[in-house]
């Protein structure tokens, strides 16, 4: 048999998938700091959650291309509390913010073209760019004072092939908020280029001094796509529910293809469309609790890093994960392997697009007690092994 070439991927187990696979199997303790998953995090969710999905009007089979309009309004109205107002005829529902990816990849690119995606950045956009027959090209974020974009870095990455940028605002895993002088910035590719901008604000809500401003009110002169859904919104990634909302112009017929597209596919179930008002209307209630967890894990880190000089918690605004600058004598898929054997599992930063050296990524949604446990092991793992040799471990 011939398989496709888009499919030549490398499926062999990683040494740290391994360990940790055979560490689970032989039932020791992992403290796990690279949780994910709300539904696994111990959070209360609503009895009556699932309640909408006995509605018995899902049993008339009504196929709506861009999604039930009841469910769309929902998604209009979750915008309008952030200050965008965008109509239901601007919008396509999804199954998942990776399908809308594909859905836009499909809409933007022919077999061959580019999309340029900021970086450090979710490893997700490589397959998605594969299996649409797209190339992607990495645009560098740069940790000074802060994260940034590098508007150098961005055009360097340009080429006459490019079709759309990515952003995810908040990024994932800097936690970096795009800024209006940013937005600006990448605006002004857009228009110089003719260029697409790909919104990812799956963790809007999460910033930490509240949630943060919305692309879907547009940028002057640039066809911008947002994507979003209730998997972080939420705290629902088991549900499937996700939307592309288009702004800016030519927005009309960019809608109409999409339409077919979605048409093809028709991918979303009708039981979820019909809940998807009442899972929104219920949001602020899981969103307060991840709140609270989110913060509570990253004072704890904190607390316990002041007596680590040696590693450095970078500036985070929001979503749910930090971002630590370690030593780089060795590589992190060493220091994480090391970490395993004493029971805590985190995240090397390469895994994010990083330098293979002197960066892990730890999430901050896991249940207090497992995350402060991870903690304190990492911690006494750096004091043990590496404080004594950390000159010019963080340059």
């Amino acid at each position: 048999m011939r398989f496709s070439r888009r499919t030549e991927w490398n499926t062999d187990e990683s040494e740290l998938a391994r360990a940790h696979r055979l560490r689970a199997h032989a039932g020791l303790p992992i403290a796990d700091l690279t949780a994910s998953n709300p539904t696994r995090c111990e959070f209360a969710y609503d009895r009556d959650l699932l309640a909408e999905l006995t509605n018995p009007q899902a049993l008339d089979y009504d196929p709506q291309p861009r999604g039930s309009l009841r469910g769309r309004e929902a998604v209009c109205g979750y915008y309008a509390e952030h200050g965008a107002a965008i109509g239901p005829e601007q919008m396509v529902l999804t199954t998942s913010t990776s399908e809308a990816y594909s859905y836009l990849f499909r809409l933007l690119c022919d077999p061959g073209s580019e999309i340029v995606a900021a970086q450090p950045g979710y490893p997700l956009f490589d397959f998605l760019a594969v299996l649409d027959d797209v190339r992607l090209k990495a645009a560098p974020l740069v940790c000074d004072q802060g994260w940034q974009i590098d508007p150098e870095g961005f055009r360097r990455a340009i080429t006459a092939e490019t079709r759309a940028i990515v952003l995810v605002h908040p990024n994932n895993p800097t936690g970096h908020f795009t800024k209006p002088w940013e937005a600006e910035e990448l605006a002004r590719m857009c228009r110089e280029f003719d260029l697409s901008l790909i919104v990812d604000e799956v963790f809007l809500d999460y910033g930490f001094a509240g949630g943060g401003w919305s692309f879907a009110s547009g940028l002057d002169g640039v066809p911008v796509f947002v994507v979003s859904g209730l998997s972080k919104i939420a705290g629902l990634p088991q549900m499937k529910a996700a939307w592309i909302v288009a702004t800016g112009p030519a927005k009309a017929p960019a809608m109409e293809r999409l339409e077919v597209i979605a048409d093809t596919f028709l991918s979303m179930n009708a039981p979820v469309q019909c809940a998807l008002p009442q899972w929104l209307e219920g949001r602020a209630a899981i969103q307060e609790q991840i709140r609270e967890r989110v913060a509570a894990n990253l004072a704890e880190l904190d607390r316990q890093l002041d007596r680590l000089p040696m590693v450095r918690r970078l500036e985070v605004e929001g979503g749910w994960y930090a971002v630590l600058r370690i030593p780089a004598l060795r590589p992190d898929e060493h220091t994480a392997l090391a970490l395993l054997e004493l029971g805590v599992w985190v995240h090397p930063g390469y895994f994010f697009g990083m330098a293979e050296s002197g960066w892990l990524v730890v999430s901050l949604l896991g249940p207090e007690g497992e995350f402060s446990t991870g903690v304190t092991g990492l911690v006494d793992y750096f004091r043990t092994h590496q404080g004594g040799n950390i000159t010019g471990a963080l340059l």
